[in-house]
């Protein structure tokens, strides 16, 4: 039996396109079929087989219990058995079932209403009864958003003991819907212990060039590679690609030349498609995948990899010797911390740490609490700082991307605390060198026990590359050698161990008075003995003048673009001039109404709302004056990449809580409306992901919705529309097999309600395709189709 990553392996290529062929309805769900038709599922099973599939899908790709509440079971069991029949009949016992998980279709929480643990158990309900029914692997695919595949993941891993493989859809730009890069997707992939990953879906295979590359580039496991046949178009009422077999085969050479591992097609795709594909990959020579020794951390937008330029790891979520810090915690005033986090993201952090440990207080609790509001609110990745094994478990399970940890430490009781959840979620490890006889105070002591930390690391398969060595500053005031230890093992972990570092810089100073002049000149010490990851406090203008200066001194700031950037306004010695007073002024203040809605503070942006009312200001003119313009600005940075969706979404959360508080600062006086809208997911698609968001931002910016759900009838649509004089109807469709059902509902309201003016999107759809359906508008994005709302009822 072959085994993927040690020769060609082939996947099958698309199901819902030829049970289209094969005559399955507008808005049927594919996977009933398996009860009502299963000859044909079991043909094109066959078809893929004798076409040389070493790996096929069964048709589960839908199959979870919000499709199928009452059948799951059922479902799953006959495509397991047409799977298992289709593999007796090609005569292909050497080739595996794979078990198909799809997307949930809906978003999870914040920025939807699935909670990560629901969608766990969600995908495990269908794994537990494919497991059960003998699939040989889960192939999770076609997932666009990082969490949501976190949690099939978790779901594969805790349910059953097969090979677990990924592939994601990345848009032309090599982001995922949730503003994930192909280096984060690998990153949180790989350390969550997958056996391949890849790319499949939404692009056609010349589209995948540039992704496939940047994932081969830093994916040290097997590369799958699973394109459409190209872009859909409409032809009779059914949906066709435009790649043929030849030219299909002919890129997946080229994509087959970058390293990959696997390939096979997605939707579009056809036997043949896959028979050329396999007849021309086979000719070509095949390359093992190679570790990569790229460390990064990420969260659900950025990433960051650790490497030669100093990382800034913010120091200010953390309660030791900050009293209103702790009070904070006491009160769960959220915003408070969210706002520490925001301060230094502004600073110029490249990581905030994260700890929440009070005695008083339920340190786990908080901190799954403060990961998950502080992800909903700002992309920078987080270290999670805590001593407590099961506040580090609640903080890892939840985390959307891959954390730092910080930390581990030589002693035997607290490796076997740390690296098994390390080991299951995946981390950037902070190692400690102490161990039972505490703090060596020679780098020949740390030395020692951080190979020994590294070795531990071997043993539980988390690669030394995702191991980042403490180097410990202790405090100089005490001990004068300190710091020379302290930079002379820095340097060992670069030169001897060929490996990262990271510092509590500040930790130098304790006990000395003008802490940040010391700070900074030790700071600057062991930037030039190969520091990787400075802890220290963005916000204190020396600390970061010193690390600006180092990194246009060495080379690593282009252009002194960013010394120039920070410094061109600046007036002599208003660095040392403010510093003093910036230390003893509180930076948590409080954000303005249109800095609330930016950032997604949706606590104080009601705050703000409610003050400025109480000030006689009229409600209506704060809407104008900060919070349309606030809504506009962060849609703006969304349409043009630097801002993502989950910011997009807590943004509008911010500003629907204060037009809660407007609401009710006008109750019974009349309602303004830009207009009434209709949206919808047309029938047999019960994807509401972009619906939802698009209903979301139609809201905000003063539209009316009428959100008629998913799996509508055209009739339902058309009948609405026509009850309620409506303008603009929005459609939804995630699959190609319910674009049909789209075409149909735009061609019954041409005929019932020929005013109504219609704008679609969803993941299927291109402009070519919306033209052909006969649509007004194709919208990319939610923000695409409140610009043109704002078009259709002369808004702009």
């Amino acid at each position: 039996m072959k085994n993927i990553g040690q020769e060609w392996i082939f996947f099958d290529g698309g199901m819902g396109t030829l049970l289209q062929e094969a005559g399955l309805p507008g808005g049927v769900l594919p996977e009933t079929w398996n009860l009502d038709n299963p000859d044909a599922i079991k043909k094109i099973n066959k078809d893929y087989l004798e076409a040389g599939a070493d790996i096929f899908s069964a048709n589960t790709f839908g199959a979870n219990a919000l499709k199928f509440p009452d059948n799951l079971d059922e479902i799953v069991t006959a495509a397991m058995n047409i799977a298992k029949d289709a593999r007796s009949e090609a005569n292909r016992p050497d080739a595996k079932i794979a078990l198909d998980i799809g997307p949930s279709g809906k978003l999870l929480a914040p920025m939807g209403d699935l909670e990560f643990e629901d969608a766990v158990s969600l995908f495990a309900k269908t794994i537990e009864i494919g497991v059960r029914e003998g699939c040989d692997l889960i192939l999770i695919e076609t997932m666009s958003d990082l969490y949501e595949a976190k949690a099939a993941v978790l779901a594969a891993k805790e349910n059953s003991n097969l090979p677990v493989y990924i592939t994601a859809t990345f848009d032309e730009s090599g982001k995922l819907l949730t503003g994930g890069s192909v280096e984060a997707f690998v990153a949180v992939m790989e350390g969550l212990k997958v056996d391949a990953l890849g790319v499949n879906c939404g692009l056609g295979p010349k589209q995948m060039l540039p992704i496939v590359k940047r994932m081969v580039e830093c994916a040290s496991i097997p590369v799958i590679v699973n394109p459409n046949a190209g872009l859909p178009r409409t032809e009779g009422g059914k949906t066709v690609y435009d790649v043929g077999p030849e030219d299909f085969s002919e890129t997946m050479e080229e994509l087959a030349n970058l390293g990959i591992q696997a390939a096979g097609g997605c939707c579009g795709t056809t036997p043949e498609h896959i028979r050329l594909t396999k007849e021309k990959l086979t000719k070509t020579v095949f390359v093992k995948p190679a570790p990569k020794n790229k460390t990064y951390v990420t969260s659900f937008s950025q990433t960051v990899e650790i490497g030669e330029k100093p990382i800034i790891i913010g120091e200010r979520i953390n309660p030791t010797g900050k009293k209103r810090f702790k009070q904070a915690l006491r009160d769960k005033d959220f915003d408070y911390i969210l706002n520490e986090g925001l301060n230094q993201e502004d600073a110029g952090a490249d990581i905030l740490d994260v700890n929440v440990g009070l005695p008083e207080i339920d340190e786990p609790e908080m901190m799954e609490n403060v990961v998950k509001k502080l992800q909903s609110i700002t992309g920078l990745p987080l270290q999670l700082d805590t001593s407590d094994p099961k506040a580090l478990e609640r903080g890892m399970r939840i985390y959307n991307g891959k954390p730092m940890i910080n930390s581990v430490n030589g002693k035997d009781e607290n490796i076997e605390q740390v690296m098994p959840l390390v080991a299951k979620y995946g981390g950037v490890l902070v190692a400690l060198p102490i161990d039972e006889d505490g703090i060596p105070t020679t780098a020949d002591g740390r030395i020692k026990i951080a190979n020994k930390i590294l070795e531990a690391a071997d043993k539980y398969n988390i690669p030394r590359k995702d191991i980042v060595i403490d180097g410990l500053a202790m405090t100089v005031s005490s001990d004068q050698t300190s710091a020379i230890a302290t930079l002379e093992t820095i340097r060992r972990i670069r030169d001897e161990l060929k490996g990262h570092s990271v510092l509590g810089v500040s930790n130098i100073s304790f006990g000395l008075p003008c802490r940040p002049i010391i700070n900074s000149y030790f700071f600057c010490m062991a930037m030039q003995n190969g520091l990787s990851c400075a802890i220290i406090n963005p916000q204190s203008d020396q600390m970061m003048a010193a690390y600006r200066s180092f990194l246009a001194l060495q080379s690593l700031d282009p252009q002194c673009a960013g010394y120039i950037n920070a410094y061109a306004d600046a007036a002599v010695g208003k660095i040392e001039s403010t510093q003093t007073a910036k230390q003893q002024t509180d930076t948590n203040a409080k954000a303005t109404l249109a800095e609330a809605v930016e950032r997604g503070l949706t606590g104080r942006a009601a705050e703000a709302m409610k003050e400025g009312i109480e000030q006689g200001t009229d409600p209506l003119k704060l809407i104008d004056s900060d919070l349309i313009p606030a809504l506009d600005k962060v849609g703006k940075g969304f349409e043009s990449g630097t801002i993502f969706l989950p910011q997009l979404l807590m943004s509008a959360d911010a500003a629907k809580a204060a037009f809660d508080v407007v609401k009710q600062s006008m109750a019974g006086k009349p309602k303004t409306s830009k207009g009434k809208v209709i949206l919808a997911t047309v029938k047999g698609d019960i994807h509401d992901i972009g619906k939802n968001i698009v209903k979301v931002m139609l809201e905000n910016y003063g539209y009316d919705v009428l959100d008629l759900g998913k799996d509508v009838p055209p009739e339902t649509i058309v009948k609405a529309a026509l009850e309620n004089n409506i303008k603009l109807v929005g459609l939804s469709a995630l699959m190609t097999t319910t674009v049909p059902s789209m075409e149909e509902t735009i061609k019954q309201l041409r005929q019932e309600s020929p005013n109504t003016k219609v704008v679609v999107g969803g993941a299927v759809l291109t402009q070519e395709y919306a033209d052909m359906i006969g649509a007004d508008a194709y919208a990319k994005d939610a923000m695409a189709t409140v610009r043109y709302a704002d078009e259709v009822f002369g808004n702009q």
